[in-house]
């Protein structure tokens, strides 16, 4: 009974507060959605949702000449007097009558292709009439799953089944936004959300904003995935070839240009199906494009389609985009998903320029309470009206969520979740308290077990607890692991605590310690799992390593908005390891090198002796104009891609012998950049200086990553060397190294027959490394990424080869994308 009581409410919500609505149909009867409404020569504008209903928010009573605007259909004009509110105006639209175009005799004089140059031509001054503005925005995303499989790869999908219907079909995700837009192309963005709505959460935000609709036509490139050629992009004639279909006149008598857009090459990053150009001016009318998850490099989507719509202002003259649409098919592993998201813009206000202060690096706030607006505040601000099925949706996940706030319901799930398996010690146990939000795991013996010459076959397990506090966005963890070597016969464990103060700046203290057997390059240039195949298959016993005995603890937090510092004290007893075990899965093989790194073939002396070590440090991180986005939350970084990011670090150590203090300051700097269409470009460039540490332990060198496997993890390989042995180049001096790699992205790859149908990408790299008193180490290398089979593109392949003063070695690295999952 309270459920059809909330949807009566809802429903009388929507007829009190509405104000011109309607339903726009077809000449048949069949409803249109996504229909541009909007009244003439105004800014005041809406779209019908799918089931072709549609609310148009107005200020007063009034005269008014409302327009329907779609796309096949003849745009629709009616003068409407208003004396009450809300007013029903339900429209028809009969399709257009289009001027069919005769075929191209001679594709020299190809009347598309003189359309289109003159758009390309016209571009700028079209967008420069709509480049700086102040707006209106509402945002609604919607995602579906549709015959959602009972399980995939044998592990059961039921987190959804609470929203499914008997079909296992039903929404996963239901979002509105409202917000103030302030915008100055090309990328000065200022947007003030005022309310935010997620179906079935109260506490959530919305992820829709005006940032994540900005793809504009009129740009060279739309950034999807990867950068998408515009079809009126200067180098739209490179990929694509333009047919005139038909011509029709709208409302005001402009001639209207229906032009099919068909890429030459249908794996590159284009678009296809049509583009309006508007004859006179060569603005854009509408677009209606096409791309597909090949051309986007995205094997999860299946088709995205982007549907824009420019109304027509007499009074200003202007083409202004008042509405957008994006539809989204996706499927993976017999998971299928559709989505859409829709988008509205009103009320423009047109600026010659604005004050020097508009814009800050502060792009988006939400305001207080934005996420808690009542129905009421929505039916009167909300311009698409919602359809029967998300309305249900609200109300259904709105009561769901009363129900899963309340104790019982969650110590009823986990109840169900916290069952003690038979394999639990094998595999791992969590223990939940859903209600007071935290949870008790425990690592499973299998989870860590990995093999190396020191240890020999090497158990770990730890338990972990962890307090998450979703509202503030912030927790606290305590876990303890242990870890054993058969071989060597010694239990160690380390202990660790973190806490994460707030979201505002970060602030985080991390406190371990403990007796572990740790890498002499502390970054763990080798993972267990590479390690125990490479070792007991290869005899390759790359992993080297000592006893830490320590205790350690950071803090870290945001100081001014951009830079980040970092304090850490460290206290270590440091003692030497051997080898414990020789097996081998053949025992055939030669015997493994020493656990000395710096003379593997010495197995008398041992690398260090016993020592003692207390370590300080004071690092920083700088995002130079990081923009930022401001939640009641907290803040939300999202960088800001036009300058590099540095790290500057100084390290003191104090020896129980004076021969083990030093000073090493460090710095090292990254920068990315995607150049339109052409691909993306990475560096990393890192330099650093030791004083006083010419005995110091070779724990405390600045060791290199090198790689000895010929296997990649990585997408990039841009943090270290891919045929450099490990320890090779360990220096206590200073260093320099540069790591740098072009992705094309495809531009290249697409254009190459054969090769194009791997749908693969051209990556070349450059790797260099200087260190005193010896020849700089250079590294140069070609390969192939996004290698697979169907959706599954999980494998790169790369050739290097190496220089020192003239060749050192070649040879192929197979990157291994899912690796980085068990290491």
């Amino acid at each position: 009974m309270k459920n059809y009581f909330t949807l009566l409410l809802m429903l009388f919500s929507v007829s009190a507060f509405s104000q011109i609505r309607g339903t726009v149909t077809d000449d048949k009867g069949a409803t249109l959605p996504l229909v541009n409404i909007y009244v003439e020569n105004t800014y005041m504008s809406t779209t019908s949702n799918d089931q072709g209903k549609y609310d148009l928010n107005i200020k007063k009573p009034g005269r008014y000449s409302v327009l329907f605007q779609f796309l096949g259909f003849k745009t629709q004009r009616r003068e409407i007097n208003v004396e009450t509110l809300p007013y029903q105006l339900d429209v028809s639209m009969p399709e257009e009558s289009f001027a069919l175009q005769e075929v191209i005799i001679n594709p020299k004089d190809n009347p598309a292709d003189r359309i289109m140059r003159s758009a390309i031509a016209n571009k700028k001054a079209n967008s420069e009439k709509t480049s700086r503005y102040k707006a209106d925005f509402y945002s609604r995303g919607i995602f579906r799953i549709k015959d959602a499989p009972k399980s995939v790869l044998g592990q059961k999908l039921d987190m959804f089944d609470e929203v499914l219907d008997s079909t296992r079909s039903g929404i996963l995700y239901l979002s509105e936004t409202v917000s103030k837009v302030v915008y100055q192309k090309p990328d000065k963005l200022k947007e003030t959300i005022i309310a935010s709505k997620v179906s079935g959460n109260d506490n959530g935000f919305s992820f829709n904003n005006a940032a994540s609709a900005n793809f504009d036509v009129y740009d060279n490139n739309m950034p999807f995935y990867v950068n998408i050629v515009s079809p009126i992009s200067t180098e739209a004639f490179n990929y694509y070839k333009f047919h005139l279909e038909a011509t029709f006149t709208d409302e005001n008598n402009h001639l209207i240009n229906k032009i099919k857009v068909t890429p030459k090459r249908a794996l590159e990053p284009v678009t296809s199906g049509y583009i309006y150009i508007v004859d006179d001016s060569f603005a854009v009318y509408a677009c209606d494009l096409d791309i597909t998850g090949q051309s986007m490099q995205n094997p999860a989507i299946n088709l995205l389609t982007l549907k824009q719509t420019f109304t027509f202002n007499v009074q200003n003259n202007l083409w202004v985009k008042t509405a957008q649409t994006i539809d989204l098919k996706a499927g993976l592993l017999g998971i299928n998903v559709d989505g859409r998201f829709t988008y509205v813009f009103n009320n423009f206000e047109f600026q010659e320029k604005f004050e020097k202060n508009t814009f800050s690096r502060e792009v988006l706030t939400v305001v207080e309470g934005a996420n808690k607006k009542d129905d009421k505040f929505w039916e009167t601000i909300r311009p698409i009206p919602l359809t029967v099925e998300e309305t249900n949706d609200y109300i259904k996940k709105d009561i769901l969520q009363t129900k899963k706030k309340s104790r019982a319901y969650l110590d009823s799930i986990d109840a169900k979740s916290n069952k003690f398996g038979f394999m639990s010690p094998i595999t791992g146990y969590t223990f939940k308290n859903s209600y007071r939000e935290w949870q008790l795991s425990y690592d499973g013996i299998a989870k860590g077990f990995s093999f190396n010459t020191v240890q020999g076959y090497t158990f770990k397990t730890g338990l972990n607890w962890l307090k998450n506090r979703e509202e503030k966005r912030t927790f606290t963890s305590a876990g303890v692991n242990f870890t054993y070597g058969l071989a060597e016969q010694k239990l160690r464990s380390t202990f660790s605590f973190s806490h994460l103060f707030n979201r505002t700046n970060d602030a985080a203290i991390r406190v371990s310690g403990g007796s572990m057997a740790a890498q002499f390059n502390a970054s763990n240039p080798i993972g267990p799992v590479v390690n125990s195949i490479s070792t007991m298959f290869f005899n390759d016993n790359y992993m080297k390593l000592y006893e830490r005995n320590f205790a350690n603890a950071t803090y870290s937090m945001e100081v001014v908005n951009g830079i980040v510092l970092t304090g850490m004290l460290d206290y270590s007893e440091r003692k030497p390891l051997w080898n414990n075990t020789d097996y081998t899965v053949f025992p055939d093989n030669p015997g493994y090198t020493s656990n000395n790194p710096l003379a593997p073939d010495d197995f008398v002396t041992p690398a260090i002796v016993k020592h003692n070590v207390f370590k300080t440090g004071l690092y920083a991180k700088i995002v130079f104009a990081q923009e930022y986005w401001t939640r009641p939350d907290g803040k939300v970084k999202i960088g800001n891609d036009l300058y590099p990011t540095i790290n500057l670090g100084w390290e003191k150590g104090f020896g129980n012998e004076n021969r083990y203090s030093f000073d090493h300051i460090s710095g090292n700097l990254r920068y990315e950049r995607t150049l339109g269409n052409k691909g993306s470009f990475e560096t990393i460039v890192k330099a650093g200086k030791f004083f006083n540490a010419d005995d110091i332990s070779v724990v405390d060198y600045k060791h290199f990553n090198g790689n000895q496997t010929h296997i990649g993890k990585n997408d990039r390989y841009l943090y270290g060397f891919n045929l450099l042995p490990y320890y090779e180049q360990s220096t206590n001096d200073s260093y320099l190294e540069i790591h740098a790699e072009h992705n094309d992205k495809g531009y290249i790859m697409n254009k190459i027959p054969l090769l194009n149908k791997l749908r693969s990408t051209l990556v070349l790299g450059y790797h260099n490394l200087c260190v005193p008193e010896r020849n700089p180490y250079h590294e140069f290398s070609v390969g192939l990424d996004n290698l697979g089979v169907g959706k599954f593109r999980l494998i790169r392949i790369d050739y290097f080869r190496a220089y020192q003063h003239g060749f050192v070695t070649d040879g192929f690295v197979f990157g291994l994308k899912f690796l980085n999952l068990f290491e």
